[in-house]
């Protein structure tokens, strides 16, 4: 396991973090306290996912962004929300997306901030300031849930792999409840009125 997460840790956490990955920054930020990984490589490379991720949402959502949002009906009420809270608070919006405060706007918001008029430039700014915020504050809270659980239980190796699978195992069940729910929301979607 130590060879696995030593090799491919790094990727991980920037390819988890690319797609959306809350549950894999806690993990690496535990194996970082673990002394599986170094936490300012595990800050990086989920710092450079996260904006890869963002930055990319947001030039599809400028380039192709009425084409795909039309394709797309589970998306139009929040991408009126989103339009709705960019005309009043832009910046806090752009920094505070990625935190998961409003359901459902993690994927679509720079998806949608990419088809408002916010200037490239100022999301870039405002999208560095969020993805800083975000990897400090998640991997922080795997980081000190290690930290946590070692004060408790005194000798966290005996009982590393039980965290590990807790931290995937709530990380996984989170997922799923938002996979069913989003399949919900398409069946009703889908279902003549």
């Amino acid at each position: 396991m130590e060879h696995l997460i030593a090799t491919y840790g790094y990727l991980a956490v920037a390819v988890g973090t690319f797609l959306e990955g809350e549950t894999v920054l806690v993990v690496a930020g535990f194996a970082a306290h673990r002394g599986y990984l170094h936490f300012r490589y595990v800050l990086l490379a989920a710092f450079l996912g996260s904006l890869a991720g963002d930055q990319l949402y947001f030039f599809l959502g400028r380039k192709h962004g009425p084409a795909l949002l039309a394709r797309r009906p589970r998306w139009q009420a929040p991408a009126a929300r989103i339009h709705r809270i960019l005309e009043r608070r832009p910046a806090l919006f752009i920094i505070a997306f990625r935190f998961g405060l409003l359901y459902g706007f993690r994927t679509v918001a720079p998806f949608v901030i990419g088809m408002s008029r916010v200037p490239t430039s100022r999301f870039v700014l405002f999208n560095t300031i969020g993805a800083i915020a975000w990897v400090l504050s998640i991997g922080g809270l795997g980081y000190f849930f290690g930290h946590a659980l070692e004060l408790v239980l005194g000798d966290v190796k005996r009982y590393e792999l039980e965290a590990l699978f807790f931290l995937v195992a709530v990380g996984a069940g989170l997922w799923l409840w938002r996979f069913l729910r989003n399949r919900r929301a398409k069946s009703a979607d889908r279902s003549p009125a």
